[in-house]
């Protein structure tokens, strides 16, 4: 059965249109990105890329442990890539070689090494405090300040490419912190 000229190009238009829906709506719910330095490390690595979710934090607020990337406050057409440590309320403490949460001290078994520099903040509402992995070599809220919560693009879920670094990743618990 033959169809008309007509028909065609109304089925060509409106399989470009789904097509351009379905693109735009998946690229609005996650986003691959690249990570970029030694910042995450050893939990990400420099061209390692993430898939990144748009979408959770419409409906809830970041939590401790999360992998996020965020607009650098000084410069927003920046990307960096973090770890949340303190939401709005805590007070956040480095000192000693360890990072504490509202007097409790993280165990942090991702990290590359243990800080050698001290902080103490209280994180006000709408800001967070992130960290990266590789504590002594990231530009974080320990040396520019607490990070707007407006400026969180999403939350890393997994690492994909290379495929040798493919893993979810899981948020970590830190018992007693509250």
């Amino acid at each position: 059965m033959s169809k008309g000229p007509r028909r065609t190009i109304i089925d060509l238009i409106a399989t470009i249109l789904f097509t351009a829906v379905v693109y735009f709506g998946v690229h609005a719910a996650v986003e691959p990105r690249i990570v970029l330095g030694q910042s995450m490390e050893p939990t990400l690595h420099t061209n390692e890329y993430v898939m990144l979710d748009k979408l959770t934090y419409l409906f809830r607020s970041p939590e401790r442990g999360d992998i996020i990337v965020f607009h650098y406050p000084y410069a927003p057409k920046d990307d960096y890539i973090k770890r949340v440590i303190g939401l709005p309320g805590d007070h956040v403490q480095v000192y000693g070689g360890h990072v504490y949460v509202n007097g409790h001290r993280l165990v942090e078994p991702y990290i590359a090494d243990a800080p050698d520099y001290q902080d103490d903040r209280i994180v006000p509402k709408g800001f967070l405090y992130v960290l990266g992995d590789n504590r002594d070599n990231s530009s974080d809220s320990h040396e520019w300040g607490l990070l707007p919560r407006a400026n969180v693009v999403g939350r890393a879920m997994f690492s994909y490419w290379p495929l040798s670094d493919l893993s979810w990743l899981r948020q970590p618990s830190y018992p007693g912190v509250k």
